[in-house]
Parts: C-alpha cells; sequence; structure tokens
C-alpha cells in the first residue's frame, strides 16, 4: 500500500500562520484515510513553531532550494528570521516521510514550506512565483514524488494499489 504524506491543514486542522486549516475536499482522501494511506504532518509546527504566527516568506524571490542550499531566507514579515525553524521542518517532514514508507506527499501551495508549484515572491504583497517551500524542496530531493492540493487527480492516477 502506497503512503501519502500529507499537510495537517488539508485534513482540516487549524494549523496555519493565520491558526486555520485549508481542508481539501475530494473523494477519495477519505478513503486513502480509512486505508490507513495518510501520515499527516504540520512541518512548521514540528518544528515548535505556533499557531498562530506570524506570515513567513522565502526572501528576495527565491525558493526552497535556494534556502536548503544557504543562498537565500525564510522572514516573517516582522522581519524577523525564521529559516532555521523551516529547515529544521522540511527535515521533520522528511524524517517522517523516510519512517512511514511515504514515496508520495500532497502539500499545500503557496507555502514557504509546503509549496510545490508556487510559492509567493517574498515581498508579502501577494505576489506569486513559480516554485517550491523548503520541505517540498528537501522531499524532491529524497526523492518522495511531490503533488500539491491542486493535483489530486494527478496523484490518484499515479496511485495504483
Amino acid at each position: 500500500m502506497q503512503k501519502i504524506l500529507v499537510s495537517a491543514c488539508l485534513m482540516g486542522h487549524a494549523v496555519r500562520y493565520d491558526g486555520r486549516a485549508k481542508p481539501l475536499v475530494h473523494p477519495v482522501l477519505e478513503r486513502w484515510r480509512a486505508e490507513g494511506r495518510l501520515v499527516t504532518i504540520c512541518p512548521e509546527m514540528s518544528a515548535g513553531m505556533p499557531v498562530p504566527r506570524p506570515p513567513a516568506e522565502i526572501a528576495d524571490g527565491a525558493g526552497g532550494e535556494d534556502v536548503l542550499e544557504g543562498t537565500a531566507r525564510v522572514v516573517e514579515v516582522s522581519g524577523g528570521d525564521v529559516t532555521d525553524a523551516f529547515v529544521i521542518a522540511a527535515e521533520n517532514a522528511l524524517k517522517l516521510a523516510t519512517e512511514t514508507g511515504c514515496r508520495y506527499a500532497l502539500l499545500i501551495d503557496g507555502s514557504p514550506s509546503c509549496g510545490s508549484g508556487f510559492i509567493y515572491d517574498g515581498s508579502f504583497s501577494g505576489s506569486r512565483r513559480d516554485g517550491a517551500g523548503v520541505t517540498a524542496a528537501l522531499l524532491r530531493r529524497a526523492g518522495v514524488a511531490v503533488y500539491s492540493d491542486r493535483e489530486v487527480d494527478r496523484l490518484v492516477e499515479v496511485i495504483w494499489d
């Protein structure tokens, strides 16, 4: 049985920076939950970040790969540097995926941690850019296939058992 690492906010947990959830409604999710396929995590909470917390973005239009390489920072809207927490969050997610045999991940797009198709550009203006957050980038480096919340149907196509 294929296991899937999934963002906790997508499963209805109020763990986002604003203290809310962003539940994903799709008929396959309940089936996967009943089958025991889903492994839920909020990377930021796993690293000890509070809920709610200030909005954060990867600075200067950079992406998760840049953060992992040490050439970019994750900053809060107030200017606080939370790069280390986001790297720990990514490492925690990868550790959980490895320990539970998750070869796939279903993550919330737009997040500086979980975004896999787009992230915000670091200006806190709402401007998006193509790219991945820190957790999504680290999971991909490790060979985990990462899908966004907008790609559930694509994930269904590759899950065969």
